[in-house]
């Protein structure tokens, strides 16, 4: 029996940073609550960014933010249930690593804000204007005021171009995932071990979730669910690891539960 939904935002429900969560969600989520299903956005986003896509239901949600790093319970705010930090001093030099490749931009994450080094203003309207994140703008890394849950680095040209640049130094250090086209993010953690916290929060086992994603910092995530969904449009080898295909998460919902 599924008593918890934990779904991925970026690629699994939208399809680009301005895109709007589906009416028919919102319906489905209803729906299970009604049930007695609760339903999680599972994300690399902060939890302001993911409380102004949810607005209609931001306060009754569980929210899995940063990959894992800071679970939120209801409310608002909601109580923060677990929050996972990075190593002030290597995240910093991750940060500084990161600055140091041509083109790239750095984001470091803290409880619920985004701090910036931004290169161009682009980064800056991204982050703030599109994704809609509480975001700062710092002359270095150093000058950070909070513990330090996730750093990302976007690249212009691509995740896949960047990743050997970083992966083998700080891919043992920290978890290391490519989260869209255009980043790698680097956690203490992942959103398989935010999951799991967080039905240990909930007294629910984890063969009683179902998850949703289309990426690989989903796929710790999918490895635990008592069901995983792959989206269609994912990549071959994420493709050929998981059984269940989705392509509208909201019709899924409609059938299994």
């Amino acid at each position: 029996m599924i008593r918890l939904v934990a779904c991925d935002i970026d690629g699994t429900l939208l399809s680009g940073y301005g895109a709007e969560i589906p009416r028919e969600l919102f319906a489905q989520i209803r729906r299970l609550a009604r049930l007695g299903v609760r339903f999680c956005p599972a994300s690399g986003r902060q939890l302001t960014s993911l409380r102004r896509l949810f607005a209609p239901l931001a306060d009754e949600l569980y929210y899995v933010c940063e990959n894992g790093a800071v679970i939120f319970g209801p409310g608002h705010p909601g109580p923060v249930l677990s929050k996972l930090e990075m190593d002030r001093a290597q995240a910093i030099a991750l940060c500084r690593d990161i600055l140091a490749i041509p083109g790239c931009e750095v984001q470091i994450s803290g409880e619920d804000r985004s701090y910036l080094c931004p290169r161009s203003e682009g980064i800056v309207t991204l982050m703030r204007d599109i994704v809609g994140n509480n975001v700062t703008i710092l002359s270095s890394p150093e000058e950070v005021p909070e513990p330090i849950v996730k750093v990302a680095v976007y690249s212009p040209e691509g995740a896949q171009a960047v990743a050997p640049l970083l992966v083998p130094r700080w891919g043992g250090l920290f978890r290391a995932a490519i989260s869209g086209g255009e980043w790698v993010d680097f956690n203490s953690t992942d959103k398989g071990s935010g999951l799991r916290r967080l039905c240990a929060a909930l007294d629910i086992p984890l063969e009683d979730t179902a998850a949703f994603g289309d990426s690989f910092n989903d796929a710790p995530m999918l490895e635990l669910a008592g069901r995983a969904y792959i989206k269609s449009t994912a990549c071959p080898e994420l493709l050929s690891r998981f059984e269940n295909r989705c392509s509208d998460v909201a019709q899924t919902l409609a059938e299994i539960i």
